[in-house]
């Protein structure tokens, strides 16, 4: 064959080139939504006059992470975007000449058509470039000059040896000399490359085993601004990477806006002042060949970024745009080799990756990472070799942060920026992601909570904390100060909660994206009914920590889970869900159920699977309940934790205080050590609680996290509402009195969580309470209270009451206006006030041990309610109408008479019992004989009965203020048979203790202390007299005979006078009430008659008295019915074998009746006939 000329070659190679444009299919590099990254100008500035710019005159420049490089053929970058912007102008002529160049794939003869379509007059002739020539390009003006139609092959081989830094030509200076190529050129130029791709290949792939066959020589070691950064990183003493925080907030946290990784070396970065020097802000960097090969690489990949900055008309060009793409290719293909270790040691899976230090450090170039995700996710193996070490390194990495600091940012931003990269429908990373054996690790022990966050892939990640308990170095460096004031407290939770938000948002976009994935959605959904199941124990009211996660892991994971819920409209959430089963929830067997029993709960459920009523579940559904589980064991342990350490600081501060008052008793005493180390270690341990009490400020009083949960919690209400009435908005009550099934079977704790949330930010946070939900929850609590048949569990509408009391203007006046909507709702005018009364009755038997007492702190809150409720003019209608309607009422004041009865008797003891302490206290003498077990006996006691006394007397003077208002507008029901009589010796007998011989033994120090005011006590009980003043009533008074006394009654209106209690005309009055007392008490005297002698069936079983009116129960036992009334008050069981009683189940025995009448007058005769 013929030998070809030189110029014949050249010829046919630039022909060959001119059909290559059309060869391939081309995409955009960057996503079709987004032409250019957030905020980037599409201004142009100058250019130089020639395209092979010289490596002296480069602006370091990186770009942010984005989608860049050359496509498979089979696949093109269709939604990748790019995640990040900056506001440097070299940036925004970077992302522009970007947006408007190809990606494609290249072979060699594509690409030389391609560049013969492009002339460009460059002045460049051949390889051959002296210094003279550098030193005139350099000082060439920035003018863009005007453009030919070719661009000639020199110039294509000048433009990659700028790029690569290279030269076969021979060796000089900030370039990279290769033997090789400069062999085979030397030997016979035209057969040394076929292609462009192929010469690149050639170039790297030279480059590259230079540097792994030249130990003593290193070929970067020439280069100012590749290798030798690295080299320096890693030859420091701790060979850390300090991280460098953004310049701005514009900056992806995954590059440097000063400049390229080259320019802007990482040595650059480790002396600069913007870093700290903490161990949790650097990571370690490998000194090795690998990492020298990477600089390389990636400065390559981001030369060819700032040959499309300089000259964007040119780059933009499709030949020239063909091959800078090619190179980039071309670079991550290596760099994929690298990371690899396929061109030195393999690298296991185990080993830290090699490229996650520039992640962490934003070094990478625009589109580096997304390049490399595009050209290495269809090799599963690859990909997996790669990327797993990626997402090990940060999450280890990850580990290491603290939110002390901005560093715990970028492995989170990492993380989601790998997640958010999209090749069609699939999010590569993400299906890696769950792909891993740790992302959902199965239980070993019984700690499942503790496990999952500890040994799961995202578990660190969620694990970012501000708790003392969680994280000690947030409390250190911001709360360990001497003076911890409240304003600085508050800049720096408010600073913390910034950077919780922050990491949160982050988060969610890291889940948000696995869950969009199609590919990854159920594994998502698995990990996050994970979380649930295996921290089902952080509900329980006691619980071992180490067995669940943490606060800050769970208060993470919720908001993650608010977010995915926000739009989530409640006609797509199946409230069926919880049964059905395929539900992924592990609802406890023996959980409570709002009203049904676990039987009837299995009754049903086995009718709707024969019936198959069950749909499939679908996404808005499971994320809904997997919300409002994730409350459950989240924010409401948080809630309890939070409160339980107030209690602790004020039981410390109490007991510092009790120390330090009473160091005159024990300095001198042989406990005077053991006093002084208690006082120590109190001192010590309050210190810790309070930082650590300033650490849940800021991760819990979180005003927008609280309203979340608000705003979640009156969706859940409007949920509930759907199935308890079908016309929901348009309610009313009473509610249906057939229960719906569904309801009835929900957990108890979905409607009490509610109930012990608003009393938490009621109390700590209430100016979270006014959001749009406000009406919804006004509207629960207003039906729930007044459905008491729709709740099993009494303390449940106990814990509903106690919000109620709770908003009340006198006990938190923030609440004002909430508490004003609940009282004029259009629901509570008729119905609150019966319902309310009804409860205060009915709470009297809860089936607890401790009903006794608990009765009375909720009686405590209805009567607070009740205060309040009677000065609303709406309300007081309703209270007249009970007033007069008779059973409920009667019911009422019974109890309200036993409470005033136990509580005054109670709390009037122990003001006795504290008298008699105090007293032997004032003797010193008497008090330092007394052995010095016998001094803490008493003290112990006296402690107790001062907290009774408080208690006791706050709960009595609520009942007596209400008897006083209540008495005052209505007096009828107080003089009926039942209640009269028990009201008038309820009243004698407090009289007695307040103005009888004993009165002096309640006088004790500082009354106040314990509340205890005598004066208006006594104030309000002859008031309560006065308004009962009638005929009736004065027979009541002198009937009782244990309490009144002519000498009691002279004795309170002398006290009345001397202390100015009354006005004269009041104390006149009460005086003619006692001479009509004391009347009735003498002509009783005179009629008197023993019936002492009644035979056994006219006595009352019960009470052993003369009967006036028998009634037979159902059992068959006759009683009398002023008694069995008086029983049914308190309890509507029969007292022999308690058994369901009422009044209208009583019969009468008129014959028995008559037989006694009969009897009794006969006596009468006879005692007559006596006299």
């Amino acid at each position: 064959m013929e030998e070809l000329s030189a110029d014949e070659i050249r010829r046919r190679r630039l022909a060959r080139l001119a059909g290559g444009l059309t060869s391939q299919p081309t995409t955009p590099l960057t996503s079709p939504q987004r032409e250019n990254p957030p905020g980037v100008s599409t201004a142009t500035p100058n250019i130089s006059q020639n395209m092979a710019l010289s490596v002296q005159s480069m602006t370091p420049a990186t770009s942010p992470i984005g989608a860049t490089g050359v496509a498979h053929r089979s696949q093109s970058s269709e939604g990748v975007s790019s995640l990040s912007s900056s506001p440097s102008n070299s940036l925004e002529n970077q992302s522009q000449s970007l947006s408007r160049s190809q990606s494609m794939d290249i072979d060699g003869v594509s690409c030389e058509k391609s560049m013969s379509q492009v002339d460009v007059d460059s002045g460049i002739e051949n390889m051959e470039v002296d210094e003279g020539d550098r030193r005139e390009k350099r000082s060439l003006t920035d003018k863009e000059p005007s453009l030919g139609s070719d661009v000639s092959e020199e110039q294509a081989l000048l433009l990659i040896c700028k790029i690569f830094r290279v030269s076969w030509k021979e060796r000089d200076r900030d370039v990279i000399f290769l033997p090789g190529l400069a062999a085979e050129f030397k030997q016979n130029a035209k057969e040394v490359f076929s292609n462009w791709k192929d010469l690149i290949g050639q170039i790297l792939m030279e480059v590259l085993m230079l540097s792994t066959q030249m130990p003593e020589d290193n070929p970067f070691a020439s280069l100012t601004a590749t290798s030798q950064p690295i080299a320096a990183a890693a030859r420091s003493p701790d060979r850390n990477l300090p991280l460098n925080p953004p310049s701005n907030h514009g900056t992806s946290p995954m590059f440097c806006s000063p400049g390229s990784f080259g320019a802007g070396s990482l040595s650059s970065l480790g002396t600069s002042g913007s870093c700290t020097e903490s161990g949790s802000d650097r990571f370690t960097i490998e000194a090795c060949k690998e990492t020298e090969m990477l600089n390389y690489l990636i400065e390559c990949f981001d030369r060819v970024g700032i040959e499309e900055r300089k000259a964007p008309k040119m780059c933009s060009q499709p030949s020239v745009s063909q091959l800078l793409s090619n190179i980039r290719s071309q670079c991550i293909s290596h760099t994929a080799l690298v990371l690899q270790g396929a061109l030195t040691q393999p690298r296991s899976l185990l080993q830290q990756s090699l490229l996650v230090p520039y992640m962490l450090c934003r070094n990478l170039p625009y589109g580096f990472i997304q390049e490399l995700v595009r050209m290495t996710h269809q090799d599963s193996e690859v990909f997996k070799q790669i990327f797993i070490p990626i997402i090990q390194g940060l999450a280890l990495a990850v580990k290491e942060c603290s939110l002390d600091g901005d560093n715990f940012k970028y492995p989170l931003v990492a993380l989601q920026e790998l997640c958010e990269i999209k090749f069609g429908k699939t999010h590569p990373v993400c299906t890696l992601v769950i792909s891993l054996p740790l992302f959902l690790p199965d239980p070993l022990s019984q700690g499942t909570g503790r496990e999952l966050q500890r040994l799961s892939v995202l578990g660190s990640f969620f694990s970012l904390s501000v708790f003392a308990e969680d994280d000690t170095r947030v409390v250190e460096k911001y709360f360990s100060g001497p003076t911890l004031t409240l304003e600085n407290t508050r800049v720096v939770s408010q600073s913390l909660q910034h950077h919780l938000e922050s990491a949160r948002t982050d988060l969610f976009k890291i889940l948000h994206n696995i869950l969009l994935n199609g590919e990854t959605r159920e594994s998502a959904l698995n990990y996050m009914a994970a979380v649930v199941n295996r921290n089902m124990k952080k509900a329980q009211m006691q619980t071992d920590d180490r067995l669940v996660s943490t606060d800050g892991f769970m208060l993470n994971f919720l908001w993650v889970l608010q977010q995915l819920s926000t739009k989530i409209k409640l006609e797509t959430v199946d409230p069926m869900y919880i049964f059905h089963p395929k539900c992924r929830i592990n609802i406890l067997s023996d959980e409570t159920r709002v009203k049904a029993s676990m039987e009837d709960i299995k009754s049903w459920l086995s009718e709707l699977n024969d019936q198959s009523k069950f749909a499939e579940p679908k996404f808005p559904t499971e994320c809904f309940f997997l919300t409002l589980h994730a409350h459950h064991l989240a924010i409401l342990p948080s809630c309890r934790r939070y409160i339980r350490r107030l209690r602790a600081i004020r039981d410390l501060n109490r007991t510092v205080e009790e120390l330090k008052n009473s160091e005159s008793q024990w300095k001198d005493s042989p406990l005077a050590n053991r006093h002084r180390e208690m006082l120590k270690r109190c001192k010590t341990q309050l210190k810790k609680l309070v930082r650590s009490k300033a650490c849940a400020d800021a991760g819990l009083l979180d005003e927008n996290l609280l309203r979340r949960c608000l705003q979640f919690y009156g969706t859940l209400i409007q949920l509930i509402f759907r199935l308890v009435d079908p016309h929901y908005p348009d309610m009313t009550l009473p509610l249906n009195p057939e229960i719906p099934k569904v309801f009835a079977a929900l957990p108890e704790f979905y409607l009490e969580d509610i109930a012990e949330f608003l009393l938490f930010i009621v109390q700590y946070s209430p100016q979270v309470l006014y959001e749009p939900c406000t009406q919804d929850v006004v509207t629960f609590l207003v039906v729930f209270i007044c459905s008491q048949n729709y709740i099993r569990n009494p303390y449940l509408i106990a814990k509903l009451v106690e919000v109620m009391f709770v908003t009340n203007p006198a006990v938190q006046p923030r609440t004002q206006k909430f508490y004003e909507i609940m009282e004029n709702h259009p629901l509570a005018t008729k119905q609150l006030v019966p319902a309310l009364m009804k409860f205060y009755t009915d709470v009297e038997h809860t089936g607890a041990t401790s009903e006794f007492y608990d009765k009375f702190t909720i009686r405590y809150h209805i009567s607070t309610i009740f205060k309040s409720l009677w000065q609303n003019v709406a309300h007081q209608g309703t209270f007249m109408e009970e007033f007069n309607s008779g059973k409920q009422f009667v019911r009422y004041i019974n109890m309200l008479i036993n409470d005033t009865t136990y509580l005054l008797d109670e709390s009037l003891d122990s003001l006795k019992r504290i008298h008699e302490v105090q007293e032997e206290m004032k003797n010193k003498e008497r008090w330092d004989s007394l052995p010095r077990d016998q001094q803490q006996s008493r003290q112990s006691q006296l402690t107790q009965d001062e907290r009774v006394s408080r208690s006791y007397l706050a709960l009595g003077a609520e009942t007596v203020d209400m008897f006083h208002y209540l008495t005052k507008q209505v007096q009828k029901p107080f003089l009926r048979p039942e209640l009269g009589p028990r009201l008038a010796a309820m009243l004698n007998f407090n009289l007695q203790q307040l103005c009888g011989p004993k009165c002096r033994d309640l006088k004790v120090e500082n009354p106040e202390k314990y509340g205890f005011e005598p004066k208006k006590l006594l104030d309000q009980l002859t008031d309560i007299y006065l308004h009962l003043d009638c005929p009736r009533f004065a027979k009541a008074i002198a009937d009782d005979q244990r309490s009144y006394s002519k000498e009691l009654f002279d004795e309170v209106i002398s006290k009345m006078r001397k202390a100015g209690i009354k006005s004269t005309i009041a104390i006149e009055k009460f005086r003619l009430l006692a001479e009509k007392v004391e009347e009735i008490v003498t002509k009783n005297a005179r009629a008197e008659i023993d019936y002492g002698d009644a035979p056994d069936e006219f006595r009352d079983p019960l009470m052993d008295t003369l009967m006036n009116d028998p009634v037979k129960l159902p059992s068959g036992t006759i009683m009398d019915r002023s008694i069995i009334l008086r029983h049914l008050l308190n309890s509507p069981t029969d007292p022999f074998n308690r058994q369901h009683l009422t009044e209208n189940m009583l019969e009468p025995v008129p014959e028995l009746k008559e037989k006694i009448h009969a009897w009794m007058k006969e006596k009468q005769h006879a005692n007559r006939s006596s006299q």
